[in-house]
Order: structure tokens, then C-alpha cells, then sequence
């Protein structure tokens, strides 16, 4: 997937906007450029889209516009748009630690969780040796900051909402990921215990979806997480996805439905995890 539609959407809505208050201010885009000292081309560059204003650019344009009082919205647009797609370089340059405290509010806030993940098991369900293998490869692959410790401390303190009342889990997981853990035989067999407690908290619904020659309908996707029906989270190779457009989160609700369909749950999801843990050594 590419950054998707919700970024691009984004930046043009902000262009539109700082091409409407040049229309209204009655200034060509040429007479804006040269008011402003910059080419003219970057303006043309600007109210298309194609190149991301500064926060400098957007204070300058109000003020030639006339249009001061709204400077300050139009910064706070820029900085939702830039947020869309933080690269992992980006978000961990200080360590995995702030990361994982920067999603806290998001986690607290939400009622209806939803989780689909065709690779890893999902971090809320995650047991703690788990967590810390994964991190500990993020941050050797990355060259990050080797602040593991505190960044797996986080996660599993932020798992306690899973106890919490008022609050329901929907996980999914492809049965690949039974059987394609970390960290070697005794801790993906802890983990695929830890599956199966998890499965039986009644707030929370595992269904496990079948390995099968027939998946037309339900091809696996990239791993994503649905908070509420206020935002998508993506976690691609390159860097992090927020997707807020109403259309889009729609989209992942309906293949998150999709693959509900074809998920066993309950006794018959426990049994495929009970075999995925027969085959270890």
C-alpha cells in the first residue's frame, strides 16, 4: 500500500484552501510569488498538491492575503497532514520508547478495538518475551537507540485495558501466524498459551483464520488496527499510517468484516492453536 488516499487528500484540501484565500484576496498567482520573494512556479507547486508548504510559507501567504486570523488553522492542517505518515526513522529517532507512549491517548480514549495481522501476533496480546524479541530485532535492523527495556515496559502496562470494563477487542490473525513465532520453541510456545487465556477474557473475540488453498474473497493484507470508527493504523516497512478519511476507514471496516466471516473462534480457534503448538520441537 502506498501512503493512501487519506494523506494525498489531506494536502490538496490545505492547497484548495490557500488557493481560495488568494482568489479572495484578489491576487494572481504571480503577484502572491513576487510579494512573497519566491518563484513563481511554487505557488503553482503549492495549489496542486505537488510540493508541502512550510509553516514559514503558510504564515507568509495569510499575511499578503490579508488573511492573518487564519494562519494559525491552517499551520495546525499542515501538522495533521505531516502526521499522516511518519517514517520509522522519524518516530524512533530517540528510541522505541516515545513511540509507544505517544499511542497511550489514542488507546485510552477507544472503546471498540479491532486488530487484523497477517505476520505478528498483535501487540495487546502479545506475552512479554515476545515483545521484547521483536523490539530487540527493531532496534538492531533500525540502529536505533537500544532503549528496549522501557519501550516493552510500556507495552505491557498498556495492556491492562484488556481487563478493563467498557472496552471490547475483535483480534484476527491469519493460522500462519501460529506457526511462524519469535524467539525460539519456548517462547513461542508461552506465547501460543497466552492466546489461549486471552481468548476466553470476555471482553475479547480471537478468531483465527484458516490456512486454506481458497481465498479469493479474503486474501491476507497488511497488518492494521481500527480504533473506533476515528482512525486506522498501518504499520508498513517503511513508516506508520494514520488514516482518518470516513471512506477509507470504511474500506478497512468492511474487509476487517470480510475476514471476520471466515475466522473460527472460540473452541475451534483454540484447537488450531493447540496444533500450531504440537508442532514445535
Amino acid at each position: 500500500m502506498s501512503t493512501s488516499s487519506s494523506a494525498q487528500q489531506a494536502r490538496q484540501a490545505l492547497a484548495r484552501e490557500l488557493r481560495e484565500l488568494r482568489e479572495e484576496a484578489g491576487l494572481t498567482a504571480v503577484a502572491l510569488a513576487a510579494a512573497a520573494g519566491w518563484d513563481r512556479t511554487k505557488i503553482s507547486q503549492i495549489e496542486h498538491a505537488r510540493r508541502s508548504p512550510s509553516v514559514q510559507d503558510i504564515r507568509t501567504w495569510c499575511q499578503i492575503c490579508d488573511a492573518e486570523q487564519k494562519a494559525a488553522d491552517l499551520v495546525a492542517a499542515l501538522h495533521a497532514v505531516e502526521g499522516m505518515w511518519i517514517e520509522w526513522r522519524r518516530m524512533e529517532r530517540a528510541g522505541l520508547r516515545r513511540p509507544q507512549e505517544a499511542v497511550r491517548p489514542l488507546f485510552d480514549r477507544t472503546r471498540m478495538f479491532r486488530a487484523y495481522s497477517s505476520w505478528v501476533i498483535p501487540g495487546l496480546i502479545q506475552t512479554e518475551a515476545t515483545t521484547r524479541v521483536l523490539l530487540q530485532a527493531v532496534a538492531r535492523r533500525r540502529g536505533i537507540i537500544d532503549d528496549v527495556d522501557a519501550a516493552v515496559a510500556v507495552r505491557m502496562d498498556r495492556q491492562r485495558i484488556l481487563r478493563r470494563g467498557g472496552r471490547t477487542f475483535a483480534f484476527l490473525i491469519e493460522e500462519s501466524v501460529l506457526r511462524t513465532g519469535v524467539g525460539g520453541a519456548a517462547v513461542v510456545a508461552a506465547q501460543l498459551a497466552h492466546l489461549r487465556e486471552i481468548s476466553t477474557l470476555p471482553s475479547v473475540s480471537l478468531g483465527v483464520i484458516p490456512s486454506g488453498p481458497d481465498r479469493d474473497g479474503s486474501r491476507p493484507v497488511e497488518d492494521f488496527w481500527i480504533f473506533d470508527s476515528e482512525q486506522v493504523s498501518v504499520e508498513l516497512v517503511s513508516g506508520y499510517l494514520t488514516i482518518t478519511q470516513p471512506h477509507e476507514i470504511a474500506m478497512y471496516a468492511q474487509v476487517f468484516a470480510t475476514m471476520a466471516e471466515t475466522a473460527v473462534y472460540g473452541a475451534r480457534a483454540r484447537q488450531l492453536i493447540e496444533a500450531a503448538a504440537e508442532t514445535l520441537p
